[in-house]
């Protein structure tokens, strides 16, 4: 099949909804510009930010898009391209921007609670309990594995051959590996994150200030990331994976225990611009090679190698393997963490809530197609799968992405491309690393708030020990497990969260008497998948794989099940109460 048929399906199918399906969710909410935002209301110039649409947009959008979009579908692809695609297109328009907006505009109504403490008021406090454990549990996960993506992309190399260059080159820098000559794309990755990261504190100044108008920003954002990229194939920085690992942690810690606007905000809106040029170069070079005859060469469907190569069935695996570009329960940490501290007025809930999954189900639609066509089953078996060495899904997306521009644009070198590819994924690890940090952090405030009944000791309201809990968590699982180890069970509790929030906005919507059905059935969907995703990921670990990762997998089990009771019981409760509670939450 031509690569352009699934595009231009996946690209129609998405328009059409986020023209006519947000209009439906935000009249259930009764959307009106005129309430008080809690970015407004509660401003602090710390982490209540009022900020421009756009620079909302950016920042959430680097922040959800993570990895996911890319290392979930390209996983996938054991399974066959098909399944992966029609899960996307459906899933993004049906459960993840519907999961996303919803969360977004519950917080905006809770006064910029996150979805824990609204959790706690919907579900009452046992469901909080185990709600903010499953948050706390899966969050350090994801802070693991995108601390481990993060290295896999900073230290990647690849054969030279492979990249179409020749052993005499000068574009890159190379190293000795296996007796072979392989070029080092991380080092210049790296030299971009070093650069972005020590220009962000004065872009954010300024933006904070307003002294740049928004084309000046975005031009200024666009010449550092230029400037970042260039200098990383003139200075590359080449740093071994295990003193990434530290710097990245210190780095994370720092740049989570700052004020949002210092580093965090500037950083995810200078890094967009990478993103979104390589999201729009995936999308011409697919309408290019596509018009040249370019078709997908990965099975359609591979049920039994699939099953083989992930140690389950496509159901439920395939459904938390996808993760982000379908459904993630991330999101909703970050659409009620950090977005709705800096959302503007409430009809952007459905510019940044629904459009911004939006774009990111395109973005997986993109890497499918981009894998599906350029890389041989075989090769990409060997990278995302290989049965001796650690799997690097980041370098089989880059390679795939490289090869389809140097397709569609031969002037482009196969080896600019593929950095070009492993930048996208930096980019997007290493802000949403950021923002991951920062909102378990968030979790853990809340926690001790209510473990202490609001008469919260001075310690534990520290920023520095609550930010240090939740790096110390992100460095100890992230030496537990390989990231081909660690999906999985982070995808199941990944999907589990998105499961549980929107339980949560159902109940939230019951008990104001509105309509629930858009956000309770795709809510008993990801429930059961997920269920059955963590028995199945629990019993493959605990037969020897690695026991940390099936104990957290049969302890994410249980806590789900235990929300599952809490929620359906308040949600029968709200069904039968005589007075709605109101609509619009205004706290004194």
């Amino acid at each position: 099949m031509n690569i352009l048929v699934p595009t231009a399906v996946a690209l129609v199918g998405l328009a059409v909804a986020y023209r006519l399906y947000p209009r439906y969710i935000a009249r259930v909410f009764q959307e009106d510009d005129r309430h008080a935002v809690p970015s407004r209301r509660l401003a602090d110039g710390v982490d209540y930010v009022p900020s421009r649409t756009h620079v909302v947009f950016g920042h959430h959008y680097a922040t959800i898009a993570g990895a996911g979009p890319i290392v979930g579908p390209t996983l996938a692809l054991a399974f066959g391209w098909q399944p992966v695609w029609l899960w996307v297109l459906l899933g993004g328009i049906f459960f993840g921007a519907v999961h996303d907006m919803s969360a977004l505009f519950t917080s905006v109504r809770e006064q910029g609670k996150t979805i824990g403490e609204i959790a706690r008021r919907a579900l009452g406090p046992a469901g909080y309990v185990l709600f903010v454990l499953v948050l706390i549990f899966v969050l350090t996960l994801i802070n693991a594995i995108f601390l481990n993506l993060s290295i896999t992309a900073l230290t990647s190399i690849y054969p030279l051959a492979a990249l179409n260059l020749p052993p005499d080159q000068t574009l890159l820098g190379t190293v000795v590996d296996g007796g072979a000559v392989k070029a080092h794309i991380g080092g210049i990755a790296t030299t971009s994150v070093i650069v972005i990261t020590a220009c962000a504190p004065a872009l954010g100044w300024l933006i904070r200030h307003e002294s740049l108008s928004t084309r000046a920003a975005y031009l200024l954002a666009l010449v550092v990331c230029v400037a970042s990229i260039v200098l990383g194939f003139w200075l590359p920085v080449r740093v071994d994976g295990e003193t990434w690992r530290y710097l990245m942690t210190a780095y994370v810690f720092l740049a989570c225990a700052l004020p949002l606007w210092f580093i965090l905000q500037p950083r995810d809106f200078t890094n967009v611009q990478i993103l979104y040029g390589g999201q729009l170069l995936l999308l011409v070079s697919v309408v290019i090679a596509g018009a040249g005859g370019v078709t997908i060469q990965a099975p359609a469907v591979a049920t039994a190698e699939g099953a083989a190569l992930m140690h389950g069935p496509m159901w439920p695996l395939l459904f938390i393997t996808v993760a982000c570009g379908a459904i993630s329960g991330f999101h909703s940490l970050v659409a009620s963490g950090t977005t709705v501290k800096q959302l503007p007025k409430e009809s952007d809930c459905r510019r940044v809530g629904y459009g911004a999954m939006v774009v990111e189900s395109f973005l997986a639609v993109l890497v499918i197609v981009a894998v599906a066509s350029m890389l041989p089953r075989s090769e990409y078996l060997a990278l995302v799968y290989p049965p001796d060495a650690q799997a690097n899904p980041i370098l089989g997306f880059a390679v795939a992405a490289g090869r389809l521009v140097h397709a569609a644009l031969p002037i482009v070198p196969v080896a600019i491309a593929v950095v070009i590819g492993i930048l996208m994924v930096e980019g997007f690890v290493v802000t949403t690393l950021d923002s991951s940090v920062r909102l378990c952090r968030y979790l853990l405030e809340e926690f001790w708030g209510f473990a202490f009944g609001g008469a919260v000791p001075a310690v534990f309201r520290s920023i520095y020990l609550n930010t240090g809990i939740a790096v110390g968590l992100m460095f100890f699982f992230s030496v537990s497990g390989t990231v081909r180890q660690m999906w999985p069970v982070f995808g199941a509790g990944n999907q589990l969260i998105g499961a549980l929030a929107l339980v949560t906005v159902s109940v939230w919507l019951a008990q104001r008497a509105r309509q629930t059905l858009f956000a309770l059935v795709p809510a008993l969907f990801m429930i059961a998948t997920t269920i059955a995703a963590l028995a199945v990921i629990a019993r493959v670990n605990l037969a020897g794989v690695n026991t940390v990762l099936g104990v957290t997998a049969v302890g994410l089990f249980v806590l789900a099940i235990g929300v599952v009771i809490v929620g359906a019981g308040r949600f029968v409760q709200a069904l039968q109460a005589e007075a709605p509670k109101p609509l619009v939450t205004v706290e004194p």
